[in-house]
């Protein structure tokens, strides 16, 4: 049985009295995987599959021991289809590069209303440089994805469907078995960007069925600097690399060059050693966790606290332990101001979703973002100070 106050316990930043509900952002980082990073670097600080000696041979098998955690994490198929990366932007703009050469003018590319950015904008430039033209599945007046229309821009003949697993504004769980399942039928390749996901659902790409899936570190409880790739080792081994260099090279001469096989192909240079190893760290300990019951009780515990307030919660439907909100007359970053002077840190503006913001007619919202390591105390003293802050700016207004 999952115990929030041993979670906890596990991360030393929380011993503050500050209540830090950005996890969307970006969560805590936990003992064992600051133990591990620190290991590296005072034990056998060397560079990996590279050196005979023995501090390069421990430090080569800590990061392949890291792939297998995350390759057991998400049940990848196959090792080597688990490929680091700086996170989940890096990772989709590997993709969109490595596919530079699969579209031709007028191939489409589908994307969801509620993508971030970061799945959004790497479309469009493979768009700018192949002539590709970007179809967006809409959404229903409930904020979640239209199906219907998706299997209708499906009949198109897409050549990729990009799409969140969850969307990190609304906090909607996404149907995205049956989005590939559907895209596959059609002819396209899925990618699906689960950096909201990966911290609060078990994670089973088979399952999913996606070509493509892409993470970071930061959100799962382990360090900046460090994601992954993973997905069917036959569509990353289509990929072209997106960098040159080392570690990523078979053969090499003035004339010319072959590829080392994946994953080291799409993995150029001296990677972030000691992150990916607290990657590792971190897979390890959400593979061991089940707190899915204790999220769903502090959701359920935000959103009747929220009812009971002037707001408007932002999408209905399945969803994480994020939700975001807006409050008529009151600008967004006001309330996140006077939050964060009560020691309360919240996320405030487009969260780097601006179309989906203009979709549903707001400059931004607010976001409150929860783990497992949060407490319905500190959801209570944030619903009440939300209330105050609230009635302050609305009697100012």
């Amino acid at each position: 049985m999952f115990d929030p106050i041993a979670f906890r316990a596990q991360f030393p930043s929380l011993c503050q009295p500050e209540i830090y509900l950005d996890n969307g952002a970006s969560t805590q980082t936990a003992e064992a995987v600051l133990n591990a990073m620190d290991s590296y670097y005072r034990e056998y600080r060397a560079n990996v599959h590279r050196g005979s000696h023995s501090w390069a041979e421990r430090a080569t098998n800590a990061v392949e021991a890291a792939r297998d955690s995350i390759q057991s994490l998400i049940n990848a198929a196959d090792r080597r289809a688990v490929v680091f990366t700086s996170g989940t932007t890096a990772a989709i703009n590997l993709v969109a590069w490595g596919l530079i050469d699969y579209f031709q003018p007028g191939d489409r590319i589908l994307v969801s209303a509620m993508e971030h950015h970061a799945n959004l904008v790497p479309w469009q430039l493979l768009a700018r440089r192949t002539g590709a033209v970007i179809e967006v599945i809409p959404l229903k007046d409930d904020a979640s994805l239209d199906m219907a229309a998706y299997e209708a821009l499906l009949a198109n003949k897409p050549k990729l469907v990009a799409c969140c697993h969850v969307s990190n504004t609304l906090g909607l769980i996404n149907p995205v078995e049956a989005i590939c399942a559907k895209a596959r039928q059609a002819g396209a390749l899925t990618l699906i960007d689960g950096a909201q996901a990966i911290a609060h659902l078990k994670v089973d790409i088979q399952a999913i069925g996606c070509d493509f899936y892409a993470f970071s570190g930061h959100k799962m409880f382990g360090p900046t600097g460090v994601g992954v790739l993973a997905g069917r080792l036959e569509s990353l081994g289509e990929l072209l690399p997106f960098m040159g260099g080392g570690e990523m090279i078979d053969k090499v001469s003035f004339e010319g060059v072959t590829f080392n096989a994946l994953p080291h192909r799409l993995e150029a240079g001296t990677g972030p050693i000691s992150e990916i190893i607290g990657l590792g760290a971190a897979a390890n300990m959400l593979q061991s966790l089940d707190a899915s019951a204790y999220e769903a009780e502090l959701t359920a515990f935000l959103l009747d606290g929220l009812a009971a307030l002037p707001v408007k919660v932002l999408g209905q439907g399945p969803r994480v332990s994020l939700v975001s909100i807006s409050v008529g007359g009151v600008h967004h970053s006001d309330l996140a101001h006077y939050l964060a002077g009560k020691g309360i840190a919240v996320r405030a503006g487009h969260h780097c979703t601006q179309p989906l913001h203009q979709l549903l007619g707001l400059p931004g919202s607010l976001r409150l973002a929860v783990a497992p390591y949060n407490t319905k105390q500190e959801l209570q003293h944030c619903l009440a100070a939300l209330a105050e802050a609230i009635a302050l700016f609305q009697e100012m207004a």
